[in-house]
């Protein structure tokens, strides 16, 4: 049987480039090399492009561009007659045909629609959301906005696009009260997030959000817990079991998200089971009112009289063995490698 040549990206210019190479690496390592010639496009913390041909070990230590042998220059062709890369090799160049590509890439230009496009421009099948779904699930103000015009319930919340403009909200932040959260628009794990517990810490956590995006959103504070759920489709979707956050103080930031030194995730989380249906019932309109497509994780609020409260999607979540998407899926009986085949095979039949 022909191998798929499947591409696949990861590192990027973001701060979640350590979560892109762990998920990475466990995707690499589990993937069928009989079914799969894998093909390893890493980009550097400053956006350098490579083909790597080394052990997938230095992925996972984050030394894997240290030999520059086994990193050769790549770029995508955006030419889709093609449909593949080209390595600049010091002897000339070489061209390679792509079955599809599969961003493992979290946060701002990998998750936000812009290697998508790229991917797209150069009709490769692109495993996960496309181009528009990626870009809004990012904007958290337009994934809110949207939402609620299908019913369903949001923070309150204000946009800012400079610190200045504060001043124009004072009456709105008063209303809202503390604990609100300030976060970076269109950032991801937690990064530049505060939570604000009194008015004397809102101008530094403004600054902070403004160091990670040149928008920041000013959002109410839910009451509750947090709920995921990971959905697998198209069409017809697969949703995995929902898991909660079980928080001992503070939020679920990038610490607590890969240590979990004072938090806990329950799966299934422990909830009726009627709350559950509802829950899986609103994820799966979030994940169409986007246009999610492949996969990705819709995160909500559940309030303590089980009002259910969008939060965002995550359209690339954590992919380890041990993140929250595959352990929701392994939930309803599906192995990590399943998850895989499954994924590809959407991307590729598109």
């Amino acid at each position: 049987m022909k191998r798929l040549k499947l591409a696949i990206l990861f590192g990027g210019n973001s701060p979640e480039y350590p979560v892109s190479l762990q998920s990475a690496y466990a995707i690499i390592k589990v993937l069928d090399g009989k079914r799969y010639e894998k093909i390893l496009i890493g980009i550097t913390r400053d956006g350098r492009w490579f083909r790597y041909y080394g052990d997938i070990e230095r992925i996972r230590d984050d030394n894997w561009y240290d030999n520059s042998a086994e990193c050769i220059p790549v770029s995508i062709l955006p030419d889709p007659n093609i449909h593949g890369i080209i390595e600049l090799k010091p002897d000339g160049y070489e061209i390679t045909g792509l079955d599809a590509a599969f961003p493992v890439l979290h946060g701002r230009f990998g998750e936000d629609g812009t290697v998508q496009g790229l991917i797209e421009l150069a009709g490769i099948p692109l495993i996960g959301c496309d181009t528009l779904s990626s870009a809004l699930c990012m904007d958290k103000n337009k994934a809110h906005k949207l939402v609620a015009q299908a019913g369903i319930n949001i923070p309150k919340s204000i946009v800012l696009t400079e610190a200045t403009q504060l001043q124009k909200y004072d009456k709105f932040i008063k209303k809202l009260g503390f604990p609100l959260f300030v976060k970076p628009l269109r950032a991801g794990s937690s990064f530049g997030i505060t939570k604000v517990t009194n008015e004397e810490q809102l101008n530094l956590a403004i600054s902070l959000a403004f160091s990670y995006d040149n928008r920041i959103i000013i959002e109410e504070h839910i009451e509750g817990f947090e709920v995921g759920c990971a959905i697998i489709g198209n069409d017809d979707l697969i949703i995995g079991e929902i898991d909660e956050i079980e928080l001992t103080g503070g939020f679920f930031d990038y610490t607590e998200k890969y240590t979990l030194k004072s938090s806990r995730i329950h799966m299934p989380a422990r909830i009726d089971t009627d709350t559950a249906n509802r829950i899986k019932r609103t994820a799966a309109v979030i994940y169409k009112t986007l246009g999610c497509r492949g996969f990705a994780r819709v995160d909500m609020f559940l309030t303590p009289d089980k009002k259910i409260v969008f939060n965002e999607v995550n359209t690339i979540p954590g992919f380890t063995v041990n993140s929250r998407f595959p352990n929701m899926m392994k939930g309803i009986g599906l192995s990590y490698s399943d998850i895989l085949d499954m994924l590809i095979e959407l991307g590729t039949k598109a």
